[in-house]
């Protein structure tokens, strides 16, 4: 769930329950979301063909893949949601979204938090008893539990997996807000890993929004505050608990838009829950909350000025606020809250470092889309979140997108020490980049309301446009993002999303790419010009390595994320030699060149490092075409002349236009004095 905190925040709950996600609609038919085969065809075919992507990925016989939902592209192209188990335990963080070609070959693969590889334990007999977990647990959650159970689970989130405990504790805090909250507990040393809440801080008369249309349904001769997809609200009357009463009238005429009008709330929730379904369908093609196309109940009048509303899985609850005068039902809370339950059905996002501050910014990145989306009259589109509620009590917004730290405790900038900020917080740099990216920087005046962008180096931003960013971020979203993703990781996938949306020349990837830079997140692989080499004509699979040994065979070892020797992008590269022994390595990867190709470019970056001196050529790496029986060699490097700047190695391999070959690194080392050869950003582009 997530709820709404004064000074701090809108908040959301994040839901136990799971659903499955579609891709978001685009200009461009390779990328945009198929309509068929359904959901649970996709997923039922997908899990079918798990153990072929299990043995893809080198994965171990103790692990298992488990499909969790399934985006699939027009042009056959799925990304597949993975969950693991190991030994029969639920991995928890062991999650990862494998690209797929229609054909069913692995293309790319994102691995939770960049570790990747396998996940394994050294023994699955914990040394810490449930019941003392289950303590822990207890004593983080700081109120009197209503249930508290451990299961023992593999914890991968980040470092080394370790054999734990996933204590929920459920309950009621002091604030009246519900809570689920897991704790993580080592089973082996009995200290508290990390933990989080599931509940997060996050024709009628309404209160924010004016006269308004609703789709409300006839029961005999009464209405019901219900619509046609089962998107419905119910008068809680003061409880915390239940499901509360539906809200019915005898002529469909709802509220007086105040809060003298027990309907007033209401109508404002079921617009709001009508609104946000609609923008998901209508816009980025996800049925849904859930993608079932089915709605999802709202609660209003939850306890006795409740200055919050949560989302907690399956339903919106919603308080009253200060002196039960100002309900926090405006649309933009209302979409803020449901859209966490779209973001723990999709990328998952924890609610803690930097996945925290992604998570929270999601929704109010999707609370602002539905606020446009639904063009009140009443209530513009704007970038302030929460404006009309007065959490505050001073007429003044939750938060400033333009500006995040205009709420005094914000950050403008992404940082290092983000991820150790409560997530409303660490909200800001992405919240900041949306505005930047679909705006631009500097001074303008949106909706009549005024702001002023700042960058955090100084740059100049051309906004893309509001709804191609949202596209864009839905897309990074539901297939590039996982449970434990970094704000590096938004900028990879983000770049990567608007490339396959609308083209890597684009002024919408543009606009992302330079957005994240004036938000002071590093560059990574990915970029608006292409990565090294360029993605556009590219014919090799998982051309800089990082899916690890995906889609290249020989030697096992030399593709690597070993920290020995560093990448020239991301974390992996292919590290040949470097033993100091007799050794011989090879990587391949066959590859067909069209026929119709009028050039045919094989390019790599080559590092290379040596403890040989002398004129001698000890230890060799060769650069080969497999061409049937027949192996040519491009080019043979040494130990002499080793150099250990990357520098681009380019040939030119027209002449096997409308063949099959096999791309080859040969090296062999003799035994004693290393030397390395490490391989980075592959490509055979053709045109």
């Amino acid at each position: 769930m997530i709820r709404l905190s004064t000074g701090a925040a809108l908040g959301v709950a994040v839901a136990a329950a799971v659903a499955t996600p579609l891709s978001a609609a685009s200009a461009a038919p390779a990328a945009a979301p198929s309509q068929a085969p359904s959901q649970s065809v996709a997923v039922a075919t997908a899990q079918a063909g798990a153990d072929r992507d299990h043995s893809a990925l080198g994965l171990s016989n103790d692990e298992k893949l488990v499909v969790r939902n399934v985006v699939t592209d027009r042009d056959g192209t799925q990304h597949v949601r993975y969950d693991r188990t190991y030994k029969g335990l639920r991995v928890v963080g062991g999650d990862l979204v494998v690209d797929k070609a229609s054909s069913g070959t692995v293309r790319k693969v994102r691995w939770n938090g960049n570790d990747g590889g396998r996940v394994a334990v050294a023994s699955t007999t914990p040394a810490v008893a449930e019941t003392s977990a289950e303590k822990s647990g207890a004593k983080r959650a700081g109120y009197a539990p209503k249930k508290n159970d451990g299961e023992l689970v593999v914890w991968a989130g980040h470092g080394t997996p370790r054999l734990a405990y996933d204590v929920l504790t459920e309950g009621v805090k002091a604030d009246q807000t519900p809570s689920r909250l897991h704790t993580i507990v080592d089973a082996r040393s009995g200290a508290v890993l990390t933990s989080w809440d599931e509940v997060v801080n996050g024709t009628g008369n309404s209160m924010y929004s004016g006269t308004v249309t609703l789709n409300t349904t006839l029961s005999g001769s009464t209405y019901q505050l219900k619509d046609s997809v089962g998107n419905y609200t119910t008068d809680l009357n003061g409880a915390t608990t239940g499901t509360g009463t539906q809200f019915t009238d005898a002529d469909d005429v709802w509220g007086n838009g105040a809060t003298t009008s027990r309907q007033t709330a209401g109508v404002d929730a079921e617009y709001g829950a009508e609104k946000t379904f609609a923008y998901y369908k209508n816009v980025l093609g996800r049925n849904g909350i859930f993608n079932n196309g089915v709605g999802a109940r709202s609660r209003v009048h939850y306890g006795n000025a409740y200055n919050n509303a949560f989302w907690d899985g399956t339903q919106m609850t919603y308080g009253d606020g200060a002196g039960n005068t100002k309900p926090l039902t405006s649309i933009d809370v209302a979409a803020h809250e449901m859209s966490h339950g779209v973001t723990e059905n999709t990328a998952g996002l924890a609610y803690s470092g930097d996945a925290g501050g992604l998570n929270e910014a999601t929704s109010d990145i999707f609370g602002t889309a539905v606020e446009f989306y639904a063009n009140s009259a009443a209530d513009p589109g704007d970038y302030l979140i929460g404006e009309k509620i007065n959490i505050n009590g001073n007429g003044t917004p939750l938060r400033y997108m333009d500006k995040p730290s205009k709420d005094g405790a914000s950050k403008d900038c992404w940082s290092s020490s983000l991820g150790g900020l409560d997530p409303h917080y660490s909200s800001g740099p992405l919240n900041h980049w949306f505005y930047l990216a679909s705006e631009g920087s500097g001074a303008k005046t949106v909706n009549g309301v005024a702001y002023n962008s700042p960058t955090c180096d100084g740059s100049t931003v051309t906004g893309g446009g509001r709804s191609n960013i949202e596209k864009v971020w839905y897309r990074t979203l539901s297939t590039k993002l996982t449970s434990n993703s970094t704000y590096l990781n938004a900028r990879e996938g983000a770049i990567a999303s608007a490339i396959e949306l609308y083209g890597a020349g684009s002024a919408t990837c543009t606009a992302v790419e330079k957005a994240f830079t004036a938000i002071a997140v590093p560059a990574g692989s990915q970029s608006c010009g292409g990565t090294t080499p360029p993605p556009t004509g590219n014919l090799l699979q998982n051309p800089g390595f990082e899916s690890g040994a995906v889609s290249w065979t020989g030697t096992a070892g030399p593709i690597t994320n070993n920290n020995g020797r560093a990448a020239r992008t991301g974390s992996w590269k292919a590290w040949l030699g470097g033993n100091g022994a007799t050794t011989t390595e090879t990587i391949q990867q066959s590859v067909t060149i069209p026929s119709t190709a009028t050039t045919a470019t094989l390019s790599f970056y080559l590092s290379s490092d040596t403890a040989e001196s002398g004129s001698t050529a000890y230890d060799t790496m060769k650069v080969q075409v497999v061409d049937g029986a027949t192996t040519t060699t491009l080019a043979t490097y040494s130990n002499v002349g080793a150099n250990a700047a990357y520098t681009l190695k380019s040939f030119n391999v027209t002449a096997y236009k409308g063949k099959t070959i096999s791309v080859k690194f040969l090296m062999n080392e003799d035994s004693s004095l290393q030397t390395s050869f490490v391989v980075d950003d592959t490509s055979l582009a053709t045109s």
